[in-house]
């Protein structure tokens, strides 16, 4: 690791304050990807800005249809909470299958969204919920929020303080892992709304994306016949070695069966 200053923040505004005073400087929460890249000298932040001991930043609540999530929230309090369960199963879910037990109890939801692997599994809901991304000086649209592989529209000293999530009528993740690191070779994630169906694909792009003719396809016709010949265009999608282009857009068209068959077998939630 190259040599960094590291500082331990008491509240959001001071924070923000290092951030914005030391330009090269990066947050740190569940340090799950910036240590790992500080290690391989792949980032030389001239100063660690701790966030951890940020208790307002934690947390879940429900507030009419709207469940509200603290961007220091682990992955495994994500997938152990009653109230993520009672309001919206599939998050719980989905938080229940990042990597391993390890991540899972050092990871945080605000670190994962910000990172914006294009693997990751947290974009893919947030997307697919439509959720407000909150930080430390406005609220972004999920559409608007990912833009690039590992860039998304924060700006320079902006901080995720939190997420708010509008509870659907039902939703389901279904995900291929990567045996190894756990991350998604293809996610996908449905959310049925009393106005519209949302898809969000992960791992299968250069940043988590929306599947409009899907949505089309499911908001016309929610049933398994929707899907029987949609077929994913896999020109856009990556060839590496997890896969090809042809093998992922496979894969979404089976994981996306699959999500939406775990949505169906689900009852509809009645809205608040």
């Amino acid at each position: 690791m190259y040599e960094t200053t590291y500082l331990r923040a008491a509240s959001l505004d001071e924070a923000v304050a290092w951030l914005r005073e030391h330009e090269e400087a990066r947050p740190l929460s569940g340090g799950m990807t910036l240590i790992p890249t500080l290690k391989q000298r792949l980032a030389a932040p001239s100063h660690l800005v701790d966030l951890t001991r940020i208790d307002a930043l934690r947390g879940v609540s429900v507030e009419g249809n709207v469940l509200r999530v603290g961007a220091l929230t682990r992955h495994a309090e994500v997938a152990a909470s009653p109230v993520v369960a009672s309001a919206i199963p599939a998050l719980a879910q989905l938080a229940g299958v990042i990597a391993d037990p390890q991540v899972r109890n050092r990871g945080t939801m605000g670190g994962s969204v910000a990172n914006n692997d294009p693997a990751a599994d947290y974009p893919c809901a947030v997307l697919a919920l439509g959720a407000q991304v909150i930080t430390s000086q406005r609220r972004l649209a999920a559409d608007d929020f990912f833009v690039d592989t590992f860039e998304t529209a924060l700006d320079a000293g902006e901080l995720v303080v939190g997420f708010e999530y509008p509870i659907p009528l039902r939703g389901a993740y279904a995900k291929f892992r990567q045996p190894a690191s756990g991350y998604a070779v293809v996610g996908v994630f449905i959310a049925q709304f009393a106005d519209a169906v949302r898809v969000a694909v992960t791992g299968a792009g250069a940043s988590v994306f929306r599947w409009s003719e899907a949505e089309a396809a499911l908001g016309a016709d929610l049933s398994d016949a929707a899907l029987a010949n949609l077929k994913m265009d896999d020109l856009a999608l990556p060839d590496d070695d997890n896969g090809s282009a042809a093998y992922r857009a496979h894969l979404i068209e089976t994981y996306t069966r699959r999500a939406l068959q775990s949505l169906l077998a689900q009852p509809l939630r009645q809205p608040a």
